[in-house]
């Protein structure tokens, strides 16, 4: 798997012929967006951040290592490996896509799971 076959995007974005397999993996639903024009292959809540560790965060970019750093501790837990699990099942030979909401998905919930898929443990937020 290389690096491009698992990508990160906003869900708002419109699909790309090389999103391969489509996977929202923010606990709530994106604003706004109706379900029939999300256009998503899946909606893996399970995988997301605990709401405690969100309202943490808050996507101040201060705070991505230690949110990194503590999601990835969230991760370890067992319904979220399993979910985790199966995104890297969904990854393998095909392209990948991780769908967030949010404005900034280089240092998103997103951009952890892709850097966790692809094998890396790399300190700096991956690209989109």
């Amino acid at each position: 798997m290389t690096r491009d076959d698992v990508r990160v995007r906003r869900v708002y974005d419109a699909p790309e012929p090389a999103d391969g397999t489509r996977v929202l993996v923010d606990r709530l639903w994106p604003r706004g967006l109706a379900r029939a024009r999300a256009d998503i292959d899946e909606w893996c809540k399970d995988i997301a951040p605990s709401t405690e560790l969100r309202k943490w965060y808050g996507h101040d970019p201060a705070r991505y290592e230690e949110f990194r750093r503590r999601y990835q501790v969230e991760l370890k837990e067992p319904q979220p490996a399993e979910a985790l699990g199966h995104l890297r099942t969904l990854a393998k030979g095909k392209p990948l896509t991780l769908l967030t909401a949010t404005r900034e998905p280089q240092i998103s919930e997103a951009a952890v799971l892709a850097e966790m898929v692809r094998g890396s443990s790399g300190r700096s937020a991956p690209g989109p």
